[in-house]
């Protein structure tokens, strides 16, 4: 059983490694080089120092809130097995019951800096939500994950006491068609979302998506500027549900029309290159060994089909999430460069992009090059100094 095993392993991660390089293709082209950028030329000295300044204390928020919840954990993998044995709940019931009880602990622990961080951002002008409504949505949130975790151990605890030690194999199989599902559900459940009013804005965003060989995916505005004064926007659904969303705060006068379009042929490309299912696909693979490491971590504790072994899947889940998110924000950052040099085909317009990242740094204090260990850790796109190079890298490219 054990040679079943290693060979089973080996062609898994043979698999696995064959899919990660086909999902890994991209537009950008190979040779290319980003040029320099002097950041304080760029966005001003005074606003890289005050994005430092303000990053800094968000940097610090999240690696306590890290510490913290990790040593929270370790301390619940290490004594809430005990409950198991209280319950009369059966071993699925108990499992979840566990799980949920977990989560609830974590997210006490993590409330204080969750405060700290929208404090912060009030302080600073970049959000105007209150803490009570911060607390609220929190809560709302944690209501979702604990349906989310109940569904993830039921599937889990059902396919460890159906097939004993492989049910991690069957497991990401059915974690990423749950995936697939919300993504593709995703349009459905969001409310608020409203048809854009500006006529020119409509038919720039349409010859977009002919140029991108792309339709029918809706341009959606959604009002966020009573909470925050930062901008954004987003690509979310596939399929048929492809949609694209600008905040309104992109549409208030700050940002050019240029700026705005070079935003519009960004998204656009989050679906003209796939990037909605590739990131299921991606979802699937990591799901693959995470499951493989709570199997073999929970052995000694009767498998994940015992409840005892909720608590210390719990544990391992976290630490296997940190430890692989350099490696997921490393893919996330090759989709969203893609989708920059594409928005640079589109648009043609290397100024407007430049201008859009300086805007994007002075809207939400983002730092232009913040420090390596944060950008491993923490940046899911290029930092805005390497986006500001790519436009300039286009530019050069088309001057030759």
């Amino acid at each position: 059983m054990r040679v079943l095993h290693v060979a089973v392993i080996l062609a898994v991660a043979v698999g696995w490694g064959i899919a990660a390089w086909f999902l890994l293709d991209t537009v950008v082209p190979g040779d290319l080089t980003l040029p320099a950028v002097d950041v304080d030329e760029v966005f001003g000295a005074d606003l890289v120092e005050e994005a430092e300044r303000y990053e800094r204390f968000l940097f610090a928020d999240w690696v306590a809130a890290q510490v913290v919840a990790l040593v929270t954990l370790a301390v619940y993998a290490r004594y809430g097995a005990r409950y198991a044995r209280e319950s009369a709940a059966g071993p699925i019931g108990t499992g979840m019951l566990l799980g949920m009880l977990g989560l609830a602990i974590v997210w006490l622990t993590q409330l204080p800096f969750a405060i700290a961080a929208v404090w912060w951002e009030r302080r600073h002008d970049v959000s105007e939500v209150g803490y009570l409504e911060a607390v609220f949505t929190g809560w709302l949130g944690l209501g979702g994950t604990f349906v989310a975790i109940c569904i993830a151990l039921l599937v889990v605890m059902a396919l460890a006491r159906w097939l004993g030690s492989w049910w991690w194999i069957p497991g990401a199989a059915v974690f990423t068609a749950i995936a697939s599902a919300l993504v593709l559900t995703g349009p459905y459940l969001t409310p608020g979302l409203e048809k854009s009013d500006d006529p020119e804005l409509v038919r720039t965003y349409e010859r977009f998506e002919r140029a991108q060989g792309v339709s029918d995916i809706p341009l959606r505005i959604e009002e966020v500027s009573g909470d925050t004064s930062q901008a954004n926007a987003y690509a979310f659904g596939m399929g048929p549900t492809s949609t694209i969303v600008l905040w309104d705060t992109l549409l208030d006068g700050r940002f050019t029309d240029g700026e705005v379009h070079v935003v519009l042929a960004h998204e656009l490309a989050h679906h003209s290159s796939e990037h909605l299912p590739e990131a299921v696909a991606w979802f699937g693979l990591f799901a693959l060994p995470g499951g493989l490491l709570i199997m073999l971590s929970t052995r000694r504790r009767g498998g994940m089909g015992e409840a005892a072994a909720v608590p210390l899947a719990l544990l391992v889940a976290a630490v296997f999430q940190l430890a692989v998110s350099p490696a997921q924000n490393v893919v996330s950052r090759e989709s969203e460069a893609e989708a920059d040099w594409k928005a640079l085909q589109t648009t043609r317009d290397p100024e407007s992009a430049r201008g859009l990242f300086r805007e994007f740094s002075e809207t939400s204090l983002g730092d232009p090059s913040p420090p390596t260990w944060a950008y491993v850790l923490l940046q899911t796109h290029p930092t805005l100094a390497q986006r500001v190079a790519m436009a300039e890298a286009w530019a050069a490219r088309q001057a030759e």
